[in-house]
């Protein structure tokens, strides 16, 4: 498969946010340095997901303001990588709602990357 490093980087993001896998520091370091837009899209994926009714949703959606709050490069990168192409192109072709984690993750990855 081709990006495997980029996919399980993107997952490892992803992960952070959604399961609190690793600190929030360590949260900040990985989005910090990662392309606008896929930070961009993987909140919007959790947004989505996670919404208001969900059960889980205060975890997630507080991890997401967390990582903004602990460095405003994070806020700053999810502004920015809104505007991206790539964003625009997700959004005009799929809906969030229809992609399972891995599938999503593969999917953007792959078009980011190539």
């Amino acid at each position: 498969m081709a990006f495997e490093y980029e996919k399980r980087n993107a997952a490892r993001m992803l992960d952070a946010l959604e399961n609190a896998s690793l600190s929030i520091p360590d949260t900040v370091s990985l989005l910090r340095d990662a392309d606008p837009a896929l930070v961009y899209l993987i909140f919007t994926w959790l947004r989505t997901r996670y919404h208001a009714g969900h059960s889980a949703s205060e975890g997630v959606l507080g991890r997401i303001v967390g990582v903004c709050r602990a460095n405003s490069t994070v806020a700053q990168n999810v502004r920015k990588g809104e505007k991206d192409a790539i964003v625009e192109w997700f959004e005009e072709t799929y809906e969030y709602r229809d992609f399972e984690r891995d599938s999503f993750i593969d999917l953007v990855v792959e078009k980011l990357e190539s």
